[in-house]
């Protein structure tokens, strides 16, 4: 599939995930360790709303006091407070919300069906409000389109109630690429290549660098600039940016895996 109209149009939902992790968390060889979701694809995509896979699988965590961490540029994960806010008082749970940009315009052509900026900061403000420990996520840093509002993003997200943040750089792999600098061209000609040269030399004069040393936050001039940068505006503004795992994994309780009577037809 490509990670054009098909990502966004062929959706694909494995409606018994939480039963699945039901019966891994029930493994004998299973080993508690925080559990990440919104790495790769956030976990409140639009059709979350009708499917509930996703607060499926919370409150199979939750039962199971396993800590749990959650990446999303949406502000569905309201709907979860309920069930993340005990959680958050046993030490089990933190919430990171992206925020790319606070121009509107950006975030309509950027992240077209996203919730928009000031929506995200709205969220970090409930979510804090309900004591559940929240970040930001300044990402992904794009040069010379939304790189000059880092310090603004952190600090408008300090003031919802943010303690810790994180960044990253704009990441271009495979058909990506492709995609971003249509993009570009459509919405920001006269910059296009510019900041395709400011990318190629954070990136060792690629489009995209999958070295995981490096993916994350670049290389060379421009990518320290923007690193000493989200320094100094962390320590100004006191948000924790350590990489440890501050949540509880002692209190996991292994579930009693039960398959449901129709998972399994009888032999005769």
């Amino acid at each position: 599939m490509s990670p054009g109209l098909d990502f966004e149009t062929k959706l694909f939902a494995k409606s018994n995930a939480a039963d699945l992790l039901r019966m891994e968390l029930g493994a004998p060889r299973y080993r508690c360790e925080l559990i990440a979701m919104g790495t790769n694809t956030d976990p409140y995509q639009p059709i979350e709303r009708r499917l509930g896979i996703t607060r499926e699988i919370i409150e199979v965590l939750a039962q199971c006091k396993h800590p749990l961490g959650i990446v999303t540029k949406s502000a569905l994960v309201e709907r979860d407070i309920d069930l993340l806010a005990p959680m958050a008082k046993q030490g089990l749970v933190q919430v990171f919300i992206s925020v790319t940009t606070l121009d509107n315009d950006i975030a309509r052509t950027l992240d077209p069906r996203a919730s928009a900026p000031a929506r995200r900061l709205q969220t970090v403000r409930s979510i804090a409000a309900s004591g559940i420990p929240v970040g930001v996520l300044a990402s992904p840093m794009i040069p010379l389109i939304n790189d000059m509002e880092l310090e603004k993003i952190l600090q408008a997200a300090r003031d919802a109630g943010a303690t810790r943040a994180g960044y990253s750089i704009l990441r271009l792999p495979h058909e990506v690429k492709g995609l971003f600098r249509d993009w570009l061209q459509r919405h920001h000609p006269m910059r296009a290549q510019h900041v395709m040269s400011r990318v190629r030399d954070m990136r060792g004069g690629r489009d995209n660098d999958p070295n995981f040393g490096t993916r994350m936050k670049g290389e060379g001039l421009y990518a320290e600039l923007i690193h000493r940068r989200f320094d100094l505006a962390c320590r100004k503004l006191g948000f924790d940016t350590s990489k440890r795992n501050q949540l509880d994994t002692s209190q996991f309780c292994p579930p009693v895996y039960k398959p449901k009577e129709d998972t399994q037809l009888d032999l005769f």
